[in-house]
């Protein structure tokens, strides 16, 4: 298939993929009462640690509490973004040996697998996202989403929210490749995904982790899921620095997606049709 008619066809599949996702409306609505739910158990946690913190510690780690606040709502919207799991309908491609069918399409198998895994990603989660984002700006004034730093961080925040999109679904790419072709379990995607959830900032922004760790966490490629948009739309990393951090997330990006594709090849070469 040339390239004209890939993209003809992919963007045919991504807005399929998307419809279906959007039937889903009540799984989009108790997601986005869990993460309300989880972004306000965080906002209290903050609170209590800067305002009894030892000396003000926790005032000098170069966040103030409404910008941590924000960063946590800012998060939370973007959590949707990230892979807990390989796409439902791949995974069971895997399992129940339905590889071997989709070799025989004529588009290639990684381009139609990143479609559908990002088509799918984005059905649902966008509403999750806007949803969250609304209540967090509804909040009363000690636990809500603060403006944008500046409309220069909020020009760059939203460029970033693409990239991260892009990253999110190339890592859940690599990690559906790592998964094919494997007869002993789920263990090493898991593990994977587990580590991209801690180092993105989801769970903790990495600004509060520990000064010495900073170059590592800001190199490494799972903070571009969710630190890089959150700290330029806070406003702790300035416009001028977002040129360097959005191309970090556009190499590792490239990096996952060549990756992903060569470790495809190599084990579509001895592809292991399981189930019956």
């Amino acid at each position: 298939m040339d390239f004209k008619n890939t993209c003809r066809a992919s963007l045919s599949l991504f807005r399929i993929r998307m419809a279906e996702g959007l039937q889903y409306r009540v799984s989009a609505i108790s997601g986005t009462v869990v993460g309300v739910f989880w972004a306000l158990l965080e906002c209290v946690l903050f609170t209590v640690f800067y305002t009894y913190s030892e000396h003000g510690s926790w005032n000098n780690n170069g966040m103030s509490l409404p910008q941590t606040i924000s960063y946590v709502w800012i998060a939370q919207g973007l959590f949707v973004l990230q892979t807990m799991s390989i796409d439902g309908e791949i995974m069971g491609k895997i399992n129940n040996g339905d590889v071997g069918i989709e070799l025989c399409r004529p588009m290639n198998l990684y381009t139609h697998w990143f479609v559908k895994s990002s088509a799918g990603k984005l059905g649902t989660s966008w509403i999750r996202s806007v949803a969250t984002v609304l209540v967090g700006l509804l909040m009363p004034a000690a636990y809500a989403l603060g403006a944008p730093a500046s409309f220069a961080g909020l020009l760059c925040f939203l460029l970033s929210v693409i990239m991260a999109f892009v990253l999110c679904s190339s890592f859940a790419m690599l990690v559906t490749t790592v998964r094919l072709n494997v007869t002993w379990g789920d263990g090493p995607s898991h593990m994977l995904l587990l580590l991209s959830g801690i180092l993105s900032g989801t769970y903790l922004p990495l600004r509060l982790w520990p000064d010495f760790m900073q170059t590592f966490l800001y190199l490494q490629p799972f903070g571009g899921f969710a630190d890089i948009p959150a700290q330029l739309y806070i406003g702790s990393m300035p416009p001028s620095a977002a040129l360097p951090a959005i191309g970090l997330q556009c190499i590792w990006s490239t990096l996952f997606i060549a990756a992903g594709r060569l470790i495809m090849n190599r084990k579509l070469k001895n592809i292991i049709v399981q189930g019956g």
